[in-house]
């Protein structure tokens, strides 16, 4: 049973039943239920996700950021302490450790421009570690996990210019 497989196929369509994942595969399709239920359990698989566009459902309705921070590790608990502390609150979406010039980067929604302030002012900014915040407010999505959203999309066929000799 070849784990990558099936965890590729569900990343690209998290519809598709063991039974399509059987015939996909071309295996038992009680193999690939089993193989599912052990990746959910040691959690390989940590959950399965619509995309959706919020350009044009919900305008309006959900505002997402992402929040640079920059922290000090703590002493004999590294960044480990802080990004679950961090991760903890519901209004994080995403969160990572990063290089460059600041050492988190979570993705954060909240339904106003102000609620997301007041969440990194009153909640992040205010722990112990942190020393600093960046927020990058979205104004617009083009594409996520993998797929366009559509949003500004067009037809590359049409702004071609048109060659002859």
């Amino acid at each position: 049973m070849n784990y990558q497989e099936i965890l590729e196929l569900l990343e690209k369509d998290a519809r598709l039943t063991p039974r399509d994942l059987s015939e996909i595969l071309m295996e038992d399709e009680a193999e690939v239920r089993k193989a599912i239920s052990e990746m959910e359990q040691d959690k390989i698989i940590c959950g399965y996700h619509t995309v959706i566009n919020y350009n044009k459902a919900l305008r309006n309705e959900k505002i997402m950021a992402f929040i640079e921070v920059g922290v000090r590790p703590m002493k004999d608990k590294g960044y480990d302490y802080t990004a679950n502390l961090i991760a903890g609150y519901p209004e994080v979406n995403s969160m990572y450790l990063i290089t460059g010039d600041n050492d988190f980067i979570c993705l954060v929604e909240g339904k106003t421009m102000f609620e997301v302030c007041q969440f990194v002012s009153d909640k992040i900014a205010c722990i112990e570690d942190v020393h600093s915040t960046k927020t990058l407010f979205v104004l617009k999505q083009y594409k996520q996990s993998g797929v366009l959203t559509g949003a500004g999309k067009r037809d590359l066929k049409e702004d071609r210019l048109v060659v002859s000799y």
